[in-house]
């Protein structure tokens, strides 16, 4: 998701030179050779442009684009999309063909194909909307229906129709036997929708989806929850039990309506449950946090830092500058007001301009380098009140420790390189 953002950032600032900027996305289902030819096509229809340059450019964006799909033998499991054009560079004078080609994290439904004077990103962008999957079953006397949906992508896991018996028979047998016999074959209707939800979103002895909704007309999809067949794991992750009208696929789609309330919620919730044991070792005074770019940097570098909570839009560059005369790198992390300070960018003694190594937002860096000081990020959001109150009183950056660390006492700069630590001198 991450990698997704960036690169949505970049083709949304990107400048090309007429129409000559292609955007293509592909569903998995669709057929390569389908869209090899509608591209063929496109390429006919670019001959009659009028402008020579537009043509030209409009031309060699749709060829890069055919070659580009030539790569692929078929269309991945959850589709394809490229992007192919002529682009300004920064100087404002020069231009490049860059092409970008990559399988979503989740699939992509609508097939779309754009050639104009900007990248199209929509469709990335309603890809970033959830990331979570929810399970859905749809229960009633006529049968249920098993699925998933992340984000909008809705998958169908399976149906299973079944014939119970009304609550009045025809006659020809006992009241009693037949209330005992309706009830028997409710019984095990129920054990085996039970048992198929286990099967569906349950692997690895844990549930597979972040949330469960139970849907149907009747009170089967009571009767199943409160059921002891019913998996434990399952009901402690029931968002909501919630009546409708139908069954089966017109059932799922008004329980996806009804419930979006409940399935909005959940990451709200789970920001706000890591916040408040934020702010309860803050009161208890535990020793086990870290707040602030500085200290929550040191402990990374130290490997003291065990889960990460981090303000995505925060506002902190990380600089990697070198020192010419003393032939020396130093990591800088500068906020927008330090970032006008010479005194970061000229030598105090000689006066040197210092020489920018690389510079990259200290956020995009931490979600590309997270995993080698193994920990865990938790993205927060400034929506909440105490999310906002995160944000703004602590510096949108903090974390949980592994073990207990005096910041103060350690020497070092913003990464904790501890160019002051004498082995001897401080251990004797």
């Amino acid at each position: 998701m991450w990698k997704i953002k960036r690169l949505i950032k970049k083709l949304v600032n990107v400048k090309g030179n007429g129409t000559s900027m292609v955007s293509l996305y592909i569903p998995a289902k669709e057929q390569i050779g389908r869209v090899g030819q509608m591209l063929v096509q496109e390429l006919a229809q670019a001959e009659s442009i009028k402008s020579r340059q537009t043509r030209q450019s409009v031309l060699s964006a749709i060829t890069s684009t055919k070659e580009k799909l030539k790569i692929y033998k078929s269309i991945p499991p959850n589709g394809l999309v490229i992007f192919c054009g002529i682009i300004m560079m920064d100087d404002g004078k020069t231009e490049k063909k860059m092409t970008w080609d990559f399988e979503p994290f989740k699939p992509i439904n609508v097939f779309t194909y754009r050639c104009q004077n900007k990248f199209v990103t929509e469709p990335l962008d309603s890809l970033l909307e959830d990331d979570e999957k929810f399970g859905f079953i749809i229960v009633d006397g006529n049968g249920v229906l098993y699925a998933t949906l992340q984000g909008n992508n809705k998958e169908i896991l399976q149906r299973m129709s079944v014939q119970l018996p009304k609550k009045h028979g025809r006659g020809g047998q006992s009241a009693v036997r037949f209330a005992r016999l309706r009830e028997e074959k409710r019984h095990n209707y129920v054990r085996k929708v039970a048992e198929l939800a286990a099967q569906h979103f349950i692997t690895d002895n844990k549930p597979n989806v972040k949330g469960l909704v139970i849907a149907g007309s009747a009170n089967l999809k009571n009767d199943l929850q409160n059921s002891e067949l019913f998996d434990k794991r399952l009901n402690q992750i029931v968002l909501a039990s919630i009546d409708v009208s139908y069954g089966f696929d017109n059932g799922l789609n008004q329980a996806i309506t009804l419930a979006g309330d409940a399935l909005a919620n959940v990451k709200f919730m789970q920001e706000k449950k890591i916040i408040g044991r934020f702010f309860e070792a803050i009161a208890l005074d535990t020793g086990m946090i870290v707040f602030g770019v500085e200290d929550t940097m040191k402990a990374l570098e130290l490997g003291a830092l065990e889960t990460m909570m981090l303000f995505e839009n925060i506002e902190v560059m990380r600089y990697e500058i070198k020192n010419p005369v003393k032939n020396e790198v130093k990591i800088y992390l500068l906020t927008p007001a330090q970032e006008e300070d010479p005194k970061y960018f000229k030598d105090a003694e000689t006066g040197v301009d210092l020489e920018v190594v690389a510079s990259e937002q200290l956020a995009d860096w931490l979600c590309l380098n997270y995993k080698k000081y193994g920990i865990n990020i938790e993205f927060i959001t400034d929506k909440s009140s105490d999310g906002f109150q995160f944000v703004k009183g602590f510096g949108g950056i903090g974390g949980f420790l592994r073990y207990k660390l005096d910041i103060e006492e350690i020497a070092g700069d913003a990464m904790g390189n501890l160019d002051d630590f004498d082995p001897d001198e401080d251990f004797i």
